[in-house]
């Protein structure tokens, strides 16, 4: 096993470019969990997000971090956004959703635990092993594979994701009362 040291770690421009990623990374998913706003969440949600599309991005993954950016970012995120403002949700700090700091404390401990564990057992399974070098699959070969022998499930979806958000708004919609049609006040 070979041992790397601070000054081994630094000397590396990758690892600088690294933790001028993570760093604001961590910050915008701590913001997402303790944000009071919901809106203000979603909006940190994207940074994290795009935090992570351009480590992998870093890591050379191309296709995955296209696909978090417009998958996660493009759809999901503005789904998050839609949903917050037709169900006309509040935005403000609601007090009886806040779980007392007893409740808190503990789950925290627990994802803690959790945390230490899931370390424990991926460094006890590879212990020192290295990945080896892989070529690199761009995303014109996997576009290429995808439009060539997939295109009618990849179709397939693109019409399941519409009529689920056409449910999502017909689900969402409010009826006008029978006393608000017959006083003319129809609301969309």
């Amino acid at each position: 096993m070979v041992a790397v040291t601070a000054g081994d770690w630094f000397s590396t421009p990758e690892n600088y470019v690294f933790l001028a990623i993570a760093l604001p990374l961590v910050f915008a998913g701590w913001r997402v969990v303790t944000s009071s706003n919901v809106v203000h969440a979603v909006l940190y949600l994207v940074g994290a997000l795009g935090g992570s599309a351009a480590l992998f991005l870093l890591l050379g993954a191309e296709f995955v971090a296209w696909a978090v950016v417009l998958v996660y970012i493009g759809a999901v995120v503005v789904l998050f956004l839609f949903g917050i403002m037709i169900t006309r949700a509040p935005i403000g700090v609601e007090v009886e959703l806040s779980h007392p700091l007893r409740v808190r404390i503990s789950a925290a401990l627990v994802s803690g635990a959790l945390f230490v564990l899931i370390a424990i057992a991926a460094l006890t399974a590879f212990g020192s092993e290295s990945i080896p070098e892989a070529e690199v699959t761009r995303t014109a070969d996997i576009g290429q594979s995808i439009f060539e022998r997939f295109v009618i499930p990849f179709e397939v979806v693109s019409v399941v994701l519409l009529a689920a958000l056409v449910g999502g708004i017909v689900i969402a919609r409010r009826d006008p009362s029978p006393e608000e049609i017959a006083a003319g006040k129809e609301t969309l």
